[in-house]
Formats: structure tokens, C-alpha cells, sequence
């Protein structure tokens, strides 16, 4: 779980990254796309490195989501009967309660993102386009809902991240300085949301044309 984890946050930050490029230009998150599919070219063949990353992505999705079903039949049989008082965890709070949910809500996004941004399927401008205009058209004021979407999905994703990393830390026995790195965990997740938030409603505004 915290191996897969730590591959997923390392994505999150880099793709993070490189979506922000869109507030530089057309010509730059154009480039920034073409990088991609060409690293590693001419040792390697065009998207090589890129199909390679993907793989190990889908990899550490499922293995992610295996860790969390095979955790939680453990928890369940390792205590079947249920206590008589009912304590809050730790690092609970909402991010504890809606992972489960969040995670169905992370992977039904991201399945609508790809057919979006990615294959073009469902965006208005087609596959054919490019990055930067599947971007603009597929967070265009008319289609708002999709931005609502995009919105939650990220909220979901930064409570996943905020206990995911806390859980992580208190693993590793840091759990006795709770208030800073409950703090960490806090903050690395709110730059990721708003990092992710910032394109789509730059999108919807205007800043980003």
C-alpha cells in the first residue's frame, strides 16, 4: 500500500507540474506534451518511455487497490466482533471515512479523464487536436459540469492523500510528532488540489484560451 502510494504521489506531483505549463501557452504545453511521447527518441522509439511509465501506473493502481481489499479483510477477520465502544482512530475524521468512496470516485475520473484529455472520445474537439486545445474545449464554460466534476475528484484525491500520507508516517513510527506531520500531510495534499484545481477554472474563466 505505501509503495503503490508513494509511485501514485510521485505521478501526481509530476503531472501536476506539467499541466500548469498551460499557463505559459499553447506552444508550451504542446511541447511539454510532445516531450512525452518522444523521450528517450532516437535511442528509443516515440513513446517507448511513456508506454513503459503508463504500464507501471496501471501496475500500481491495482496493486494499490488489491492492498486496500486484501487490509481490509485482515482488519475484519482479525477482529470480528465488534468493539463495545466506539473510539476514533487516530487519523480519522472524514478522509478516514470516505476512503473507500473517494477511491471509487478517483477511479471513475480518472477513467473519464482519459477518454477526455487523453483519446479525445468524449471532448468536443476530438483526438485530433492538440493538448492544449482538448484542454480549453474540454474545461469550456459550457461544459461546467465537467470542471464540478474535476473539482471533486480533486478534493477526494487530496483527502485520500492527506490520511494516506499520515498513515504512512504513523507506520513508520512517527506517530508521536502528530501535530507537524499532520500538518505536512495537510499541506502537500491542499498544493496538490489547488495545483489541479488552478487549470480547469483558469479554463472556465478565461485566464486560460
Amino acid at each position: 500500500m505505501a509503495v503503490t502510494g508513494a509511485v501514485l504521489v510521485l505521478f501526481l506531483v509530476g503531472h501536476m507540474v506539467g499541466n500548469l505549463k498551460s499557463f505559459l501557452g499553447a506552444d508550451s504545453f504542446n511541447h511539454y506534451a510532445e516531450w512525452l511521447r518522444t523521450v528517450g527518441s532516437p535511442a528509443l522509439p516515440n513513446r517507448t518511455l511513456l508506454t513503459i511509465a503508463e504500464i507501471g501506473l496501471v501496475v500500481a493502481v491495482v496493486l494499490h487497490m488489491w492492498s486496500a481489499v486484501s487490509l481490509a479483510r485482515r482488519a475484519a477477520k482479525a477482529r470480528p466482533v465488534k468493539y463495545a465502544a466506539r473510539v476514533k482512530p487516530q487519523a480519522g475524521g472524514y478522509a478516514t471515512r470516505t476512503m473507500r468512496y473517494g477511491g471509487v470516485i478517483i477511479l471513475l475520473f480518472v477513467i473519464w479523464h482519459l477518454l477526455d484529455l487523453t483519446f479525445g472520445v468524449v471532448n468536443p474537439k476530438g483526438g485530433q487536436a492538440t493538448p492544449y486545445d482538448r484542454l480549453v474545449a474540454g474545461f469550456a464554460p459550457d461544459r461546467w459540469w465537467v470542471t464540478v466534476f474535476y473539482l471533486v475528484a480533486m478534493v477526494m484525491v487530496g483527502l485520500h492523500l492527506r490520511h494516506g500520507l499520515w498513515s504512512a508516517l504513523q507506520t513508520l513510527g512517527l506517530a508521536h510528532r502528530y501535530k507537524a506531520l499532520k500538518a505536512t500531510s495537510t499541506v502537500v495534499s491542499a498544493v496538490l488540489v489547488l495545483g489541479f484545481a488552478a487549470v480547469p477554472v483558469a479554463v472556465m474563466i478565461g485566464v486560460v484560451k
